[in-house]
């Protein structure tokens, strides 16, 4: 029977994987509405995640308690909308490359924040483990071309990267991982779409071109409903900072990835990036004394 401490590991594998896989996708809609698009993705994961989660008895909203609903706009605003609007507008002068490996350095940060948030110290195997991660993710992609704008942007996907981890910790108990990823699309397509009709004005959206509704159609379901259901579901078994080690994977599926849309290549230095990423996971995670200690008890995918 595989234990909690590895299905965590694989759901948060599974989960980088997709967002890895988003870079590519999201450099084909650099020409899209931003804001009409990102209301267009929630809108439809939030459509398949919301019956979804009251079927697996997360609370309905009347029973949501107002702190929750701080933190879900909050959650929705820096680690989705956020997240998102950093990552397209990085693209616009930045290889996926340097995307990827800004945002592979999420390990040391949730190493040393989700410690602290507890009243812990950061684990000194942790913050060894997450340096080797980085160090891989860096060697995956090397660093590509950009100017300062894209490394500024970059960094702001970073920060909403950890955020979308850090905020989410206090929700899962009492929402559950598919309730969680349910309400912060919810959110997150409402805010997206205020900006629409700030930014662009009524109606906020435009029919997309066959190729950016694929991308769309991508970055919505794999990337959102599944990838949410799995990271949340491994963040409650694993805990945030182990969790994050998991970002290594992102650049490396970013780096597989990115070569069939053309906007990449894969060689020896990806295969040795990937080998020390593995690496890293390995020094944080196996030969531990005991599995992390779930966050809920409730049963989560």
């Amino acid at each position: 029977m595989i234990s909690d401490k590895v299905r965590g590991g694989l759901l948060c594998t599974a989960a980088m994987m997709l967002v890895g896989s988003s870079f590519p996708a999201s450099s084909l809609l650099v020409g899209f509405p931003y804001a009409g698009g990102q209301a267009m993705r929630y809108a439809v994961a939030a459509a398949i995640l919301l019956p979804l989660a009251f079927r697996r008895g997360a609370p309905l909203p009347a029973r949501v308690r107002p702190r929750d609903w701080l933190l879900l706009v909050l959650l929705a605003a820096t680690g989705l909308v956020g997240f998102n609007f950093a990552v397209l507008a990085a693209l616009r002068t930045a290889e996926p490359a340097v995307v990827g490996v800004i945002v592979g350095c999420v390990p040391l940060l949730l190493a040393v924040i989700a410690p602290l948030t507890s009243g812990k110290r950061p684990s000194v195997r942790m913050l060894a483990a997450s340096a080797v991660v980085v160090a891989g993710a860096a060697v995956v992609q090397g660093f590509g071309r950009s100017d300062l704008a894209g490394l500024g942007f970059s960094l702001l996907a970073l920060a909403g990267e950890a955020a979308f981890s850090l905020l989410a910790v206090p929700l899962l108990p009492r929402l559950g991982a598919i309730g969680t990823s349910a309400y912060s699309t919810v959110v997150a397509a409402l805010e997206a779409y205020v900006i629409a009709l700030v930014v662009d004005g009524f109606p906020g959206v435009r029919v997309p071109t066959f190729v950016e509704l694929l991308a769309l159609l991508w970055i919505a379901l794999p990337v959102t409903v599944v990838a949410f259901i799995c990271w949340y579901g491994g963040l409650v078994r694993i805990g945030a900072a182990s969790a994050g080690l998991f970002a290594g994977v992102l650049p490396l599926t970013t780096a597989v990835v990115a070569p069939l849309v053309g906007t990449g290549t894969f060689g020896v230095w990806q295969l040795v990036g990937g080998l020390t990423v593995a690496g890293g996971l390995a020094v944080g995670l196996v030969g531990r004394s005991r599995a992390a200690k779930p966050l809920v008890t409730e049963t989560t995918p």
